[in-house]
């Protein structure tokens, strides 16, 4: 018997509004037991359902009218219950926007300050995997921690990924795919794999492209290895700087030591 098409179309109006139901009231706010789990939750703040791994509440902080997309992990920590002191890991200001299925993990100190909007799919991380001892399992070795911070009034494109020690300013552009893992200066473009900076907003004169493209400034922390794997290398720019006579590119300064 050919079922009525009058029932499948109900079915379908059952479906969805069952699923938009359950949305609504399983979005985190304020006022909810899941936001006061939180340190801070701040008034107008709204986390969407359904959440991606979420743990570590106590050690993080969201500000003011905040967006949290679909399938996005939160976590502090390890492991949930895990103690990471009186204060905050992570921080998430005011009028920010957190893109679907992003992931932020902390363990010591990663900020995301006011304004700041993320693509979906944008991974930000203060650690990452120690490989020192080639003999141990790398998922075994003791992670090194450095701070991360996302400056006011940002952009991160799809898919962007933002490793420990990276320091991005205000007003940056991070475009889609890129892996950032350095400082990238105030109102600046960086893209590429690892990122760098592509174009520089300069008083007077609006945004320009750099004819040398910056290298970041990447943390101690990281092996020489890492940085010789790199697909564009500051001792191309450092070279250009020389021949010209000045220590620097498009005005940043770069080190003279070629692997820094």
């Amino acid at each position: 018997m050919t079922r009525p098409a009058w029932l499948g179309q109900l079915r379908w109006r059952v479906a969805h509004w069952g699923w938009e139901a359950a949305q609504r009231a399983g979005a985190v706010t304020a006022d909810t037991p899941a936001g006061r789990r939180f340190a801070a939750f701040g008034p107008g703040s709204r986390a969407a359902f359904p959440p991606g791994s979420v743990f570590g509440e106590g050690s993080i902080a969201i500000g003011a009218d905040t967006l949290i997309g679909a399938f996005v992990t939160m976590s502090a920590g390890m492991v949930p219950g895990q103690d990471l002191g009186p204060l905050p890991v992570l921080r998430i200001g005011d009028r920010c926007v957190i893109g679907r299925g992003s992931h932020i993990v902390a363990h010591h100190s990663l900020v995301i300050e006011d304004d700041v909007f993320t693509g979906p799919y944008v991974y930000i991380t203060d650690q990452n995997h120690e490989y020192a001892d080639p003999d141990v399992p790398i998922g075994r070795q003791m992670p090194r921690n450095a701070a991360v911070r996302i400056g006011s009034g940002s952009w991160l494109g799809a898919g962007a990924v933002v490793l420990p020690g990276a320091s991005i300013g205000r007003n940056v552009v991070i475009a889609a795919g890129s892996v950032v893992r350095g400082t990238v200066p105030d109102q600046s473009v960086a893209a590429g794999v690892p990122a760098r900076v592509v174009r520089r907003y300069q008083p007077g004169a609006g945004w320009s492209a750099s004819p040398v493209p910056d290298y970041l400034a990447v943390p101690d922390y990281l092996a020489v290895t890492d940085y010789l794997a790199a697909p564009y290398r500051p001792a191309v720019a450092h070279r250009a700087s020389v021949a010209d006579g000045v220590d620097g590119v498009d005005g940043v300064p770069q080190s003279s030591d070629p692997l820094r």
